[in-house]
């Protein structure tokens, strides 16, 4: 029964076992959480669905897009919004910040290490053949030096909060990771449509992103370079996250160009401009690795810069995030980052993996096959959330398709047991519903890293649904990082 639009928003919301981002009892919360639940039940359901109407109008008159290309055609779609916020705590934000910073600088170490010396792989704490034999394994990148040793510049880290209400890392996105721009569009989205809900509440800002990118971006600029020409490299209007591309150029204060908008003349990178060329020294590319040079990768590439890699090489231009950074967020590596952050750190990881069976393994293969009907099972060189196999809600026929697929070729699947993932209370046609969440922070890192406060807070709106992903119907909400209360 849909509820009255008079009735408290939170009168029949039941998170049941899971963990919810604003019931649960948190004392670290300072009462924002009980203060936030208050103002919720006094704007009302009809109040809130009126809001979250005038908020998706935004979205659409703003053209804050992405595109789905799994159907018949390429359609733009708002990535839907719900506009009840997730709320961390000041010491919860320490430590995610704290975890997900030791695992990028363990996936820069890691790479630096495969790419040059190998030792982890010498020492046989990473099988060989899982980096060398790696499809986003570069040999261009061989003995080839990157400034600060920051292999990866911008990386998104997938967290998820168990039943216990414990983050633990789902996945690394090491290569162009994307959905940044909504974190700071949903902040603005809510400063308009739910000013009331704030007012008080000392919350840290998501503003400075595009500052503290463009500042990485500069700092990683050939050496001797006095003000560094950064410009943002987009496949164009067809990519799925061409909103992006242009919001972050805006956001840096940097030209966004395409492969044609480039060209490489002795070595060097120019920008083709109405006054002539114009030297660029700095590309934060959001092109895959396989498209970027066409005179190294695919020669049939139409979106790439002929000559980039070797300009690179020369020290003329420098290319964020470097190429080769696909083989540290493999997700068959992923299950090794303990050890990773051990062997280069000497440190046991702060935000632990979720347990992981490597089927490339005959004991991880065995244990996977045994217990299919219970496991969540992975393709490797996936994102997005396609071709996963959620053992406990899949059917008989889906289950013996998955076990073919792993016989066939073990080395393409990990296996995880279903995590209890929280909820949050999300807005539905049924009043205020839990719905399953992850949290993707976003770390940016030149000669230091700076982790943006929160990240993009996913939340999948079908009930009961894990798979919070955009292309997979997921939507997003805001997330409110509580600042330390004043001395």
């Amino acid at each position: 029964m849909v509820e009255s639009g008079r009735t408290n928003p939170f009168a029949a919301y039941d998170p049941g076992r899971f963990f919810c981002e604003l019931t649960a009892g948190r004392p670290d919360d300072r009462g924002a959480a009980a203060l936030l639940r208050e103002r919720i039940a006094a704007i009302g359901l009809d109040g809130l669905r009126a809001r979250a109407r005038a908020a998706e109008r935004d979205l659409i008159d703003l053209g804050i897009t992405f595109t789905v290309y799994s159907e018949a055609s390429a359609i733009d779609r708002i990535l839907p919004f719900d506009c009840i916020p997730r709320l961390i705590t000041a010491s919860e934000w320490t430590r995610i910040e704290a975890g997900v910073r030791q695992r990028v600088a363990a996936l820069n170490a890691f790479l630096h290490d495969v790419y040059h010396e190998r030792r982890i792989l010498k020492e046989g704490v990473v099988p060989a053949e899982l980096v060398l034999g790696n499809a986003n394994y570069r040999p261009e990148m061989e003995d080839f030096p990157v400034r600060f040793g920051t292999y990866v510049h911008i990386c998104g880290t997938d967290l998820v909060r168990d039943e216990k209400g414990e983050f633990r890392v789902l996945e690394d996105n090491a290569r162009t990771p994307s959905g940044v721009s909504y974190v700071v569009e949903n902040r603005h989205l809510m400063l308009r449509a739910f000013p009331d809900l704030m007012e008080g509440l000392r919350l840290r800002p998501v503003d400075d992103y595009g500052m503290r990118l463009r500042a990485a971006m500069v700092e990683i600029a050939p050496a001797g370079v006095d003000a560094p020409q950064v410009v943002l490299l987009s496949p164009g209007i067809y990519n799925s996250a061409y909103f992006e591309h242009v919001f972050l150029a805006r956001e840096m204060g940097v030209p966004l160009v395409e492969g044609a908008d480039l060209v490489v003349d002795n070595e060097r990178v120019f920008m083709r401009t109405t006054a002539g060329l114009w030297p660029v020294h700095t590309i934060y590319r959001r092109i895959g690795d396989d498209f970027l040079d066409p005179a190294v990768f695919r020669p049939e590439s139409l979106i790439g810069v002929p000559g980039l890699i070797d300009a690179w090489r020369r020290g003329n231009v420098a290319l964020a995030n470097a190429v080769g950074t696909g083989v540290a967020d493999d997700k068959a590596v992923y299950a090794y980052m303990p050890r990773i952050i051990r062997f280069y750190l000497g440190e046991d990881a702060i935000l632990p993996n979720v347990e992981t069976h490597i089927c490339r393994e005959t004991e991880g293969l065995a244990y996977t096959l045994a217990h299919l009907a219970d496991l969540v099972v992975k393709p490797v060189g996936e994102s997005g959330g396609y071709g996963i196999t959620i053992g406990p809600r899949a059917s008989a026929g889906e289950l013996a398709k998955a076990r073919a697929a792993l016989l066939a070729n073990p080395a393409n699947w990990i296996s995880q047991p279903v995590v209890s993932l929280s909820v949050g209370p999300t807005l539905t046609e049924e009043g205020l519903r839990p719905r399953h969440l992850d949290l993707r922070p976003f770390t940016v890192t030149g000669r230091e890293s700076w982790v943006l406060p929160g990240g993009l807070s996913r939340v999948a709106l079908k009930e009961g649904s894990l798979i919070v992903n955009s292309s997979q119907g997921g939507g997003s909400k805001d997330t409110w990082v509580l600042e330390e209360p004043a001395p």
